[in-house]
């Protein structure tokens, strides 16, 4: 195929940590015009765990992150763990929804999110806007969405651990404002990988 190029992808993500929809941009040679017959055939020798969905031209300027104007996330949680859905959910039991439903919606807003990411991160800022945020279930599973111009290094992870430890009464919604707001860095635990799933990222007609 003679596709030599650096990819930009529109998010990071940790080990162990999945994609929905993930976006990417890299150059191709000008005989690739035909994208369904490039697409199929990349598809083909991909990873069975990667699969392109749709390809399309993009101005030669455009980069999957820094062009988009927002994104979204979900943790999934299962109180039914099973050998299907354990590399793809975190297990806990007895979640109280109601104080977490509470909790999450501290984070709507702009802040800044520096006792909420992991150390070592290499950012000129560290304010960033959550658009919407929920907390959702469904049969087994809770379902924890978050909706932003951007996040930062391990930032929903250390979220979401923060909220289940407030459901389990280890930490409690003032502790959280107390981190939000920077008087103290109380937890920097991180839920595990398995249940982050990167799920949608916008670059025009933004509409959550």
């Amino acid at each position: 195929m003679n596709i030599n190029t650096k990819i930009n992808y529109a998010g990071r993500t940790d080990t162990g940590v999945h994609a929905l929809n993930q976006s990417i941009d890299f150059l191709i040679p000008n005989y690739w015009q035909n994208l369904e017959k490039l697409k199929t055939s990349l598809n083909k020798i991909l990873s069975p765990n990667i699969q392109i969905k749709i390809m399309r031209f993009r101005n030669y300027n455009f980069h999957s992150r820094f062009n988009a104007i927002a994104r979204s996330y979900r943790y999934i949680i299962t109180n039914n763990q099973t050998p299907f859905n354990a590399k793809y959910t975190m297990y806990k039991k007895n979640l109280n929804l109601e104080i977490m439903q509470k909790a999450i919606k501290l984070f709507e807003g702009e802040h800044d999110f520096e006792y909420f990411c992991k150390m070592g991160s290499e950012v000129n800022s560290y304010i960033r806007t959550i658009y919407d945020v929920k907390v959702t279930s469904h049969k087994n599973y809770v379902i924890i969405k978050f909706i932003g111009n951007g996040f930062l290094r391990s930032q929903i992870r250390m979220m979401t651990q923060f909220l289940i430890d407030i459901s389990d009464h280890k930490l409690s919604i003032k502790d959280l404002e107390y981190q939000l707001n920077k008087t103290k860095k109380i937890s920097t635990k991180l839920a595990i990988p398995n249940g982050l799933y990167f799920e949608k990222v916008w670059y025009e007609n933004f509409n959550y």
